[in-house]
């Protein structure tokens, strides 16, 4: 199944309020496990808690098993196994819907990494190309937040965790400071001679909150380079997140090189059509080396650039070594043409053969049929069908077995005599080819269940009009004899339990 790929984020956020769903998603999926779905940040699986409906266009809808509430994150986001299950094979089939198939895995797989770089840090696509953007190895990381060097911008590791908790803890302190600034220029204000002895005094309490807080303010002073550097953390989240839009940038780029090659290849490969094509798939000019399936004739043909030819021949309608002349359409027609019509260029067994065509003789003699030589001349002692004739040696024909079935058919063509071992109740239904004359029996064998009834087709003929009844002990012998008197007629008797 293949349908085009839409340009749509492969994620979706819903509240649980709707209960157990239906919960949809407009991008496009080619399996029920090309997506994965969270209950809050818990993933759930397949069946067990939810079950997936795809729509003919590739959306669909996601049910859960147990409801949720409103208070609940359903997350459905496009996982599709990055893999590649299918390989062309020289000269093998080549189907639009295998290439379809690979072609929208390729796209889903450009969308997933698109959405999940959207979500990253990135450098700013303005950036300087020298700027390293790899994090610091794990054993210098350890227990630092993330910075950036001042110069380069590279990422490096940043303070201890401790010490950004060290300021996070003075918070108040800082606050603290900022409430006394006032306080102190008064102080400073009033020491520089402009006041009295009494105003001094009177802001006594001010000095005393400045000494008081003077812990708080030498804490501070100890963590300005913590405070700067939870600043330049900052600027890397900042930095990060353009590299981020840098690499969707990239993604999209190869999302458009991929629809472009797909493009491409649909306009050189138009699929299956019932007729010849005018235009590509795109409704413009054919061009030179197009292929598409003819399901008319069937055959693959391909576009000259002024006409469609078939792209191969197939070599049914030609004859195998191998068979030895046996996959002849017809014998008398070929013995014709081989100049070997019987009654023409070969006497209907006859001791005195006619004078053989000069094209036959030749054609004969390559096929090593030179009459007296390879084929020997028709004599007395030959048997003939059209001759009253007493055999001197027996005459036998092979006993063909029958194919055990719930309808048996015998082809009278094959041979006089069959046999058939029966695993059920069965019907022996009116056989092909049948020609007045023909004679045999029907060996007719219970299997080791026994009990096994067998009806008869309309041209079977019985004593009194009556069908015979099987010996229905197991592995009991009935034997069938029958004589065809016509086209659709077939005298027959049954001998029971042969032993």
């Amino acid at each position: 199944m293949s349908f085009p790929i839409s340009d749509v984020t492969r994620r979706v956020v819903y509240s649980g309020s709707a209960g157990t769903g239906p919960y949809s998603f407009s991008f496009e999926i080619l399996e029920n496990t090309d997506i994965a779905v969270y209950k809050n940040t818990t993933l759930l699986t397949l069946t067990t808690n939810y079950s997936v409906s795809i729509n003919s266009n590739g959306t669909g809808s996601v049910t859960l098993v147990s409801a949720a509430t409103g208070t609940d994150t359903i997350t459905l986001v496009g996982n599709r196994s990055i893999e590649r299950a299918t390989d062309f094979v020289t000269g093998g089939d080549l189907f639009a819907n295998s290439l379809n198939d690979e072609f929208d895995s390729l796209v889903i797989f450009s969308q997933q990494i698109k959405e999940e770089a959207s979500r990253g840090l990135k450098a700013p696509i303005t950036d300087p190309t020298d700027v390293n953007m790899v994090l610091p190895v794990k054993a210098s990381r350890k227990g630092k937040v993330l910075a950036f060097d001042s110069t380069t911008g590279d990422p490096v590791a940043g303070p201890a965790l401790d010490s950004m908790t060290t300021v996070i803890a003075q918070s108040d302190n800082i606050n603290t400071v900022a409430d006394s600034i006032d306080d102190v220029n008064t102080v400073a204000a009033d020491l520089d001679g402009s006041n009295t002895i009494g105003t001094v005094a009177g802001i006594s309490g001010n000095v005393t909150t400045v000494a008081g807080i003077s812990s708080a303010v030498s804490t501070v002073a100890s963590n300005i380079t913590d405070i700067q550097n939870a600043e330049e953390n900052a600027d890397a989240a900042i930095a990060a997140k353009d590299a981020a839009e840098t690499a969707q940038a990239a993604a999209e780029a190869a999302r458009d090189a991929t629809l472009a090659a797909y493009d491409s290849f649909d306009d050189r490969y138009l699929g299956a059509k019932s007729s010849n094509p005018t235009v590509d798939n795109d409704g413009n000019a054919l061009v030179a080396g197009a292929l598409y399936y003819n399901t008319t004739v069937p055959e693959m043909r391909l576009y000259t650039g002024s006409a469609w030819v078939a792209a191969y021949v197939s070599g049914a309608s030609y004859l195998l070594a191998a068979n030895n002349l046996s996959d002849l359409t017809s014998a008398s027609t070929a013995r014709t043409n081989l100049g070997l019509a019987i009654g023409t260029n070969v006497q209907a067994y006859d001791a005195d053969l006619t004078t053989l065509g000069a094209g036959g003789a030749s054609a004969r003699s390559f096929l090593g049929l030179a009459i007296g030589t390879d084929v020997q001349a028709y004599d007395a002692a030959t048997a003939k069908t059209n001759v009253a004739q007493s055999f001197t040696a027996a005459q036998r024909g092979s006993v063909s077995a029958l194919t055990d079935g719930a309808t048996i058919t015998p082809d009278f063509a094959v041979a006089n005599n069959f046999s058939v071992t029966l695993g059920g109740n069965r019907t022996l239904a009116n056989p092909t080819n049948l020609t007045a004359g023909q004679s045999g029996v029907i060996v007719i064998t219970q299997d080791g269940t026994g009990s096994r009834t067998l009806a008869f087709g309309s041209y079977w003929k019985f004593s009194a009009g009556t069908a015979p009844t099987l010996t229905t002990t197991a592995a009991a012998v009935d034997v069938l004899a029958y004589f065809v008197e016509s086209s659709t007629r077939i005298t027959a008797r049954l001998i029971g339990d042969v032993k």
